[in-house]
């Protein structure tokens, strides 16, 4: 979730960046846009998670989200 230039997780509430430089962490964003059969069609929908929320939220999951190493890091 963004106010302004801050970004805030929206799975707990804490703020992730304060618009000062760079977040200091990783953070998953979202951007869905929902279309014809869906119960919210034309809706927009947006949201951000910080690493902790996330994990919480994969582990809950009923299929294993899939993993890939990088070989290099750039």
């Amino acid at each position: 979730m963004r106010k302004e230039n801050e970004q805030y997780c929206n799975g707990c509430g804490r703020q992730i960046s304060n618009g000062q430089g760079p977040a200091r962490e990783n953070v998953l964003e979202v951007e869905q846009t929902w279309g014809y059969f869906s119960k919210k069609d034309g809706e927009v929908h947006r949201f951000c998670l910080c690493e902790s929320c996330y994990d919480r939220i994969r582990r809950g999951f009923a299929l294993p989200v899939e993993v890939e190493q990088l070989q290099e890091y750039l």
